[in-house]
């Protein structure tokens, strides 16, 4: 099963990136230019398509690889990332009141890894594994955005018990974000 799901992600990223590419690029510049759209989601960030390069998978070693065909286009220039850093979570702070978010945003720590510790019980940065700050990324957008227990059961493959379980935890540990919800 591993070698299926390595051969279907290659795959994808052969055929959606490393096949496609090369067709986008502009005859007149010998470059590649998205567009960017900034009315076409609801949050209002940034949206890149033909082609859309927001998607070339980072956390793949392929992907990062990808990226690295991107290259400005004189000696001096730059290419610019940005990111709202999640600005929803901001504002959910500042307009809930909710202490432990707005002090996890003062002191700079990731959310995401400071909310996997307190919604998971987990004592120290270093041990939230990757898929618990995943996990906790999917639990601060979904209550951001309204999402139910079978909602987030779906979007972490777990049970609705158990999801359940997470978002209670989140409003009992954040619940300055429950009463303003």
């Amino acid at each position: 099963v591993a070698n299926v799901l390595e051969f279907r992600a290659l795959q994808k990223l052969q055929s959606t990136y490393t096949d496609a590419l090369p067709r986008e690029v502009n005859p007149r510049t010998g470059r590649i230019h998205t567009t960017l759209m900034q009315a076409v989601t609801a949050t209002g960030r940034l949206s890149s398509n033909q082609p859309n390069l927001q998607n070339i998978p980072v956390r793949l070693e392929q992907g990062r690889l990808i990226r690295k065909a991107f290259v400005p286009e004189e000696e001096n220039s730059v290419l610019l990332s940005s990111d709202y850093s999640q600005i929803e979570l901001r504002v959910l702070a500042h307009i809930s009141g909710d202490e432990h978010l707005i002090d996890a945003f003062k002191h700079g720590a990731d959310i995401h890894t400071s909310t996997a510790m307190r919604v998971f019980n987990i004592e120290k940065p270093e041990d939230v594994t990757p898929n618990d700050r995943r996990n906790a990324k999917a639990v601060n957008f979904g209550v951001v955005y309204g999402i139910s227990d079978f909602g987030l059961s779906n979007n972490l493959g777990i049970s609705r018990k158990e999801a359940k379980a997470y978002i209670e935890t989140y409003f009992e540990r954040y619940p300055g974000i429950k009463d303003y919800m």
